[in-house]
């Protein structure tokens, strides 16, 4: 007998589309075909529901300091309910570097920061305050089951920004482990510019973000980095791409050789620079900042030929009074949330709307994120042998995204008053039903660390 069959439901692969069951063993698929209802102790019935693979978010920033002693609002623990409630069911956060400590430290105090996470979790290495000993560092955290390793190209005040010649140092250690450079690329000489020629009391208005960090920010530095990959062997990701001339830059530079994907996000798929003229436009600081609906589509468009690797959403999630308007755009925490929301935007705008199919949905939520970050095949698949990680999607049942029901614990979406259609039923993760039909099951600490 099985422990659990999902009875009747449309089960999405990569490759396929078909109704069937799925029947998990422990914490393992064990089957999936015809009529194994028969064989279960406990049934759920699905029937009429689209049955995927466990969405990965292979980006979000958990309990993230910040200066001026701030935190982003969700812990492990919050922020994980929020991702099981959305059919999320392994998320990737990132080590907090600092010029003080080793990656090795900051990777011990992030593994205990993530005890309380209902469900299962990696981490990316971050790079802050380079220096040669770094490589070493890079060395050490990848034997502790980290191999992808976050840069910037900007924030020098803060000590994150790696230089072009340490960055080239780093890739060439990356390569020679087969480990990954994931790089948030912004062009720090065109911010500071912008920034130097800006009128102080431009800054009072929140249209100047998108004036600060234009998309020939993002292009530049992307560009830049591709090159360096290419000299040096090393595999790079880009992170939250945001433009089509960062596109742009991206499909030249894999066509001159270098080994390059990226992600992004909704917000890039959904929202636009309009949002900064809103009166509640604090919501929506971020960087990479807003772009154009014309980058929308561009944007839409490279998910579909999977020029762009995969979603993810940089859940950094602020509360009310953190985004609190103190009169300048750059005195605002950065980031917005999204976790909670990861499925069911990519399947009301992206399936339901035409934009991309189901087995792409599998892909672009799940398998693909997998893959490149060593967790497949026991994550981002629903063949047996796999962690029986599924969500569980009820198509028919259309709702409009409000704040403060999520899960999330700043209260509010950038997505405030958007009607979606398909919201999540279910999710289950390593054979344990963690949400099911507006409740959450799990509890806190059940998750586990992935080594990648």
């Amino acid at each position: 007998m099985y422990d659990l069959v999902l009875k009747g439901g449309t089960i999405v692969t990569r490759d396929d589309v078909f109704e069937g069951d799925l029947a998990v063993q422990g914490e393992k698929i064990a089957a999936i075909g015809q009529g194994l209802g028969a064989e279960g102790d406990n049934i759920l019935d699905v029937s009429g529901k689209v049955v995927l693979p466990g969405a990965i978010d292979p980006h979000v920033h958990m309990d993230l300091p910040i200066q001026g002693g701030s935190r982003s609002c969700d812990d492990f623990a919050s922020g994980t309910m929020a991702a099981a409630s959305g059919g999320v069911t392994t998320i990737i956060d990132f080590t907090v570097g600092s010029r003080e400590s080793t990656m090795t430290e900051d990777l011990e105090k992030r593994l205990s920061a993530a005890k309380d996470s209902y469900i299962d979790y990696a981490f990316h290495a971050e790079m802050v305050g380079w220096t040669p000993a770094r490589l070493d560092d890079i060395r050490a955290v990848t034997e502790m089951g980290v191999r992808s390793f976050k840069f910037f190209t900007a924030y020098a005040s803060s000590g994150r920004r790696t230089d072009n010649g340490q960055l080239l140092e780093s890739m060439r250690v990356l390569a020679e482990l087969d480990a990954m450079a994931i790089v948030h690329a912004e062009d720090e000489g065109i911010i500071q510019a912008m920034l130097d020629k800006m009128p102080e009391e431009r800054k009072s208005d929140m249209t100047a973000l998108g004036v600060s960090r234009p998309d020939l920010c993002e292009a530049s530095a992307i560009a830049s980095v591709a090159w360096l990959a290419r000299n040096s062997g090393a595999r790079v990701h880009i992170a939250h791409l945001s433009s089509r001339l960062g596109l742009k830059e991206l499909l030249k530079a894999r066509e001159d050789g270098a080994d390059i994907t990226a992600e992004t996000c909704p917000q890039y798929l959904l929202l636009t620079d309009e949002a900064y003229l809103r009166e509640d436009a604090r919501f929506f600081s971020a960087a990479p900042a807003l772009r154009t609906s014309a980058d929308q589509e561009a944007l839409w468009d490279a998910l579909a030929r999977k020029d762009v690797s995969f979603l993810a959403t940089d859940h950094c999630p602020f509360t009310n009074e953190q985004k609190t308007w103190r009169g300048r755009f750059d005195d605002l925490p950065y980031g917005l949330p999204g976790v909670e929301l990861l499925l069911p935007l990519a399947y009301s705008e992206g399936v339901m709307k035409g934009r991309f199919s189901l087995s792409d949905l599998a892909d672009l939520t799940s398998e693909a994120a997998a893959k490149l970050y060593g967790l497949y095949p026991r994550k981002g698949n629903l063949m047996p042998g796999a962690d029986a990680d599924v969500a569980v999607i009820d198509p028919e049942a259309e709702w409009t995204v409000k704040g403060s029901d999520l899960r999330s614990r700043c209260g509010f979406s950038p997505y405030e008053g958007m009607t979606l259609q398909g919201r999540v039923f279910a999710t289950i993760s390593r054979g344990e039903p963690i949400f099911l039909d507006g409740d959450i099951r799990g509890r806190p600490g059940r998750g586990r660390f992935l080594a990648q």
